[in-house]
């Protein structure tokens, strides 16, 4: 059965790092195990992976994150991808944990994958979820990307359901109480503001333009040098990340492998839940 995302029940931690209070769930015993979720209106981490958290947990230490910038941690300031990536390295020192395996969707795997590039000890294991590789075939930004500039640009409730609608292959999982809930948090004026600085026109625009004048090479360029084992997961029919972007990550991860899933769209983890846990208990419980 599907679970979708759900309001969190209980009372995220709390972790005091010197640019602000990071919030988290933990549950479980064992090896440490992150989960990082993805961006977009009223994204949480317990929205993302509530789900899969008592099977994770069963297993591993199992901790969500939750971003700065997305209304539950405080927001640390500046652009909210940069600052997620250095959450996590404050997050896994304030925790006193040398490395974890890391879950990551869609945002959440490209902070994952940088950090498994920049201090590769701290990374034992990676498993992304959707959005870690360039556009190959497909019109790039993809349609779900668009629809979210859209909403970004000019928040309205209709834009948010056709948003929400390109993330999943199963369109009966966009409820009413899933809309209410992702309309609040993502309409609240910092949230907002923090999105803005990611997802406006003006933004892509800018980001366009710093790529284009940087000598440092996009994140897919140094794949290469990721050498944690990877296991890359992708739904079929995503709209959002479409999956002609998993070629370059299968090709160039030194130790990667990919799973791709069918009749679903950018939220493996939902859509195919019983499937994508049976998955990463596999991978994550290999020696090599």
């Amino acid at each position: 059965m599907t679970t979708i995302e759900t309001a969190s029940p209980e009372t995220a931690k709390e972790l005091q790092t010197d640019l602000g209070t990071l919030r988290y769930y933990e549950r479980g015993d064992g090896p440490p195990l992150l989960l990082l979720h993805g961006s977009g209106p009223g994204v949480t981490g317990w929205r993302n992976f509530s789900g899969n958290f008592d099977v994770f947990a069963a297993h591993y230490r199992t901790l969500i994150l939750e971003f700065p910038g997305y209304g539950v941690s405080d927001d640390f300031g500046g652009h909210p991808m940069l600052t997620a990536q250095v959450a996590v390295t404050k997050f896994l020192d304030g925790l006193g944990l040398e490395s974890a395996a890391v879950i990551g969707n869609s945002m959440g795997g490209i902070v994952g994958a940088s950090l498994a590039i920049n201090e590769p000890s701290r990374v034992s294991k990676l498993v992304t979820i959707g959005g870690i590789g360039p556009n190959l075939y497909s019109p790039a930004p993809g349609e779900g990307i668009k629809l979210l500039m859209e909403f970004t640009e000019n928040p309205t409730k209709e834009r948010l359901i056709q948003w929400l609608h390109s993330m999943v292959y199963d369109q009966s999982l966009v409820t009413d109480e899933m809309i209410e809930a992702r309309w609040s948090q993502a309409t609240e004026p910092a949230t907002l503001a923090s999105a803005r600085m990611m997802y406006s026109k003006e933004a892509f625009a800018q980001m366009g333009k710093a790529a284009a004048a940087s000598t440092e090479p996009p994140l897919w360029a140094k794949f290469n040098r990721l050498q944690a084992p990877t296991l890359v997961t992708w739904g079929r029919d995503d709209r959002v990340s479409p999956v002609d972007m998993s070629i370059i990550p299968m090709r160039m991860l030194p130790r990667g492998e990919l799973h791709v899933f069918p009749n679903c769209g950018h939220w493996v983890m939902i859509e195919q839940k019983a499937a994508f846990e049976s998955a990463v208990l596999a991978f994550l419980g290999r020696d090599t």
